[in-house]
């Protein structure tokens, strides 16, 4: 018998607030966190800006020696985490904690670790690299360390997909407590790509825009939009069966009732013309969710800023829902934080069970010249107030990686 699986705690360090209430707040007012770059010198660099933390210190969450011994993107995720496992109201001693997982993603895990160690092995020499180099900078260790520091002893995974890594990891998560192997899954994506090399590499394959304009540089669905922009972070959801969190009287924000994952087999970077792969993806999760096109509410779209994203998902969403998507609201919560790769999937989740707990349907923010080919509700500048009782949440990655979720209110 397959089990019903309820999100009932929330985490996020975000560029508009370094937790839930921060974050959620940034995103009904409209808050845009995308600024110059500050944590290193760009005067070389052909792009400028990016959505950075904001009065990020390691030392108000751990020791000064903890700190120097975990690379931010491990940081982020534990950070995020804890206020999850705190907002569940879950308690270790009451838990069989072997039937607690972690499955946390990231699309390019410990890059600064990996930077900084690579410059000291070509400068110094090999001796002078870390021993902690590949435990801080090896992908899997956000998940590793989550685990070590919430005493999880059930399924510690991590999925790496790029920038469908963070629903990637909930829709894995969600199977693992349906089909019995879990009770409880931490799960999400983190992400600390703003380094040199990071912006770098995304900036000379142009994904990146050059715009040096902070309104105009985010700007998902809009015709000028010219690239995206390189956000940091962590998003995590505590994910329950219901059952289980019935019988311990937890808040419950939504229900995780569909996912879906697929591959445009295509290209490494390109999507599938007419977004083929993500239109199969949301149409599997539909009918996973068994819900039909015209009940969806809300979709929080991949929307990236990018010309070739916008426009594929624009004509995914129509294939998928046909008629419905002249009606449904598509917006992208990108142009508040900026593009968290791997934990883009973590943090919109995170505005989709909202969205749903609280009836309010965020915004694209900096929207203003619109483009027939995103012709789509995508809800400009203004966010509403209505019920949401089912919203989607697509996440594609680098490598033709298609993933989808479907929430719904309980």
């Amino acid at each position: 018998m397959e089990r019903r699986v309820v999100i009932t705690g929330l985490g996020a360090i975000t560029p508009i607030g370094n937790n839930v209430e921060e974050f959620w707040e940034g995103i009904r007012t409209g808050k845009c966190g995308i600024d110059e770059i500050k944590s290193f010198d760009v005067t070389n660099f052909k792009v400028k800006l990016a959505a950075e933390l904001k009065e990020y210190d390691p030392e108000k969450y751990f020791d000064k020696r903890e700190a120097k011994r975990l690379d931010k993107f491990s940081q982020y995720a534990i950070i995020a985490s804890k206020e999850a496992w705190q907002d569940s109201g879950l308690d270790r001693e009451k838990e069989n904690m072997e039937r607690v997982g972690v499955v946390i993603g990231s699309g390019i895990g410990g890059i600064e670790t990996i930077e900084t160690e690579n410059q000291k092995c070509f400068t110094k020499g090999p001796d002078r690299v870390s021993p902690m180099y590949i435990p801080m900078g090896i992908s899997n260790m956000a998940t590793g360390n989550v685990a070590i520091e919430l005493g999880a002893k059930g399924e510690s995974v991590a999925m790496v997909t790029a920038c469908a890594s963070g629903t990637h990891c909930i829709g894995e998560s969600y199977r693992m407590i349906k089909h019995g192997y879990q009770d409880v899954v931490v799960a999400g994506g983190t992400e600390a790509g703003i380094t040199p090399l990071g912006i770098a590499g995304f900036a000379n394959i142009k994904a990146l825009t050059k715009t040096e304009d902070k309104t105009r540089a985010s700007i998902p669905f809009d015709k000028e939009r010219s690239g995206f922009v390189m956000g940091e972070g962590a998003g995590v959801v505590v994910l329950e069966e219901l059952e289980h969190a019935l019988a311990r009287g937890a808040k419950i924000y939504a229900e995780v009732v569909g996912y879906a994952a697929t591959s445009d087999a295509y290209h490494i970077t390109s999507p599938a013309p007419e977004g083929e792969g993500g239109a199969r993806a949301m149409k599997l999760a539909m009918e996973d969710a068994k819900v039909s096109p015209e009940e969806i509410t809300y979709i929080n779209a991949h929307g990236t800023s990018t010309h070739l994203n916008d426009s594929c998902e624009t004509q995914a969403i129509k294939t998928a829902l046909g008629e419905s998507a002249k009606k449904v609201m598509v917006s992208s919560t990108k142009g508040n934080t900026g593009h968290l790769l791997g934990a883009a999937g973590g943090v919109e989740a995170i505005v989709c069970a909202k969205a749903i707990h609280e009836g309010f349907v965020p915004a694209t923010i900096n929207y203003k010249v619109p483009d027939e080919e995103c012709d789509l509700d995508v809800v400009p500048n203004e966010g509403r107030n209505m019920e949401v009782k089912y919203a989607m949440s697509n996440s594609l990655g680098f490598g033709g990686h298609n993933s989808t979720i479907v929430l719904k209110k309980i």
